[in-house]
């Protein structure tokens, strides 16, 4: 079975105000990762629709991010749970 990686980056410009995870966090699908607040002062809520173990975290709280920053790095499970 091929090993899946898939990079989680920023959905928009903004602040990183909480990380919900650490580097040997597992996350379920949808489960937040993050919490970005805009510029006009949203949050935007930070999620994936994979399941699996986090490789790497490359954020930290307080930092500011744009849609080129990558947030995490995380190995899918390739377990298939029927949520949709």
């Amino acid at each position: 079975m091929n090993e899946v990686l898939q990079t989680v980056y920023s959905p928009c410009h903004g602040s990183v105000k909480k990380v919900f995870i650490n580097s040997s966090s597992y996350v379920y699908e949808w489960e937040p990762l993050f919490l970005i607040e805009t510029k006009e002062q949203n949050e935007v809520e930070v999620a994936v629709g994979i399941s699996g173990n986090i490789t790497s975290l490359d954020i930290e709280q307080g930092q500011e991010v744009t849609p080129k920053t990558v947030l995490t790095k995380l190995r899918d499970d390739l377990e298939i749970t029927g949520s949709d």
